[in-house]
């Protein structure tokens, strides 16, 4: 028989995947510098977003690692560990990301490979094929997906950036698991040299419009500062950084109206 936590578990899950999450599961994780910022990032540069928008891959010179742990609501069952790498490729930029959801009862595995290249010199494209592998108890048969995602990242000045991203833009006719399609819009701009501020637009099909802002301010030589809000669940974020030579470590949470604290920790490891 299920435990009573077992039971809560699954009750959390049918409520954030069918009925009650209003973005879209599918998508990876911000990682935890920009989950602090309410999750503002299709037009903000950096590691994380280039897996979120893959034309801001463009503008990695490096090759950079990452890792991020997200504990929903404070239960493990619902945790999801993410590791992506990023490296330089001649005039492009190449990266892989793979991320696990879930415990033995559902769980969700993904894997990206993603290139990101200038298009010009205030412009870049990206794309990315994402592969899902969701496996649930009992004698289901385990479910395969491929799909696709792309973004476009544009700087019309020097302190204004804006990016457009797409989330499988593939019929649900054409594929056996229903999947979500997706589309992001955002525009951020640098108020100072230490302060950063972005909004951005989600809509996902059948959901209603999701709006984020969120802004990061370096309060002090390798340490940052953040904060946001989102209309989904209406969810108020915080978080902090810290740069120790090449380790950037990033600390974030977020509140929602019914379920408690969602925490993310993520490191960040580069070799210019």
């Amino acid at each position: 028989m299920y435990s009573l936590h077992r039971i809560i578990v699954s009750s959390l899950l049918f409520f954030l995947f069918y009925t009650g999450y209003g973005g879209n599961p599918f998508l990876n994780s911000a990682g935890a510098g920009e989950e602090g910022m309410g999750s503002v990032c299709v037009m903000k540069t950096g590691f994380w977003p280039s897996f979120r928008n893959q034309a801001i891959l463009a503008y990695n010179t490096s090759f950079t690692a990452g890792f991020n742990y997200e504990n929903r609501f404070n239960l493990w069952e619902l945790g999801t560990r993410t590791a992506g790498l990023a490296f330089p490729a001649g005039k492009t930029s190449l990266g892989i990301i793979y991320s696990h959801f879930g415990y033995s009862d559902f769980r969700r595995s993904m894997f990206g490979l993603a290139c990101g290249m200038p298009l010009g010199e205030n412009l870049s494209a990206g794309v990315q094929i994402d592969y899902f592998f969701e496996k649930t108890s009992g004698d289901y048969d385990p479910n395969h997906s491929v799909t696709y995602e792309a973004g476009f990242f544009f700087k019309p000045s020097e302190k204004v950036s804006v990016g457009i991203h797409i989330f499988n833009p593939v019929p649900n006719s054409l594929r056996k698991t229903l999947m979500p399609t997706s589309i992001r819009a955002g525009a951020g701009i640098e108020l100072s040299k230490v302060l950063f501020a972005g909004a951005e637009a989600e809509m996902s099909s059948g959901e209603k419009l999701i709006i984020r802002t969120g802004f990061e301010y370096e309060a002090m030589k390798k340490v940052w500062l953040r904060g946001g809000f989102s209309s989904e669940n209406s969810s108020f974020t915080f978080g902090l950084g810290y740069l120790f030579k090449s380790l950037k470590i990033d600390l974030s949470f977020a509140t929602h109206d019914k379920l408690g604290i969602t925490s993310s920790a993520s490191l960040i490891f580069k070799i210019n």
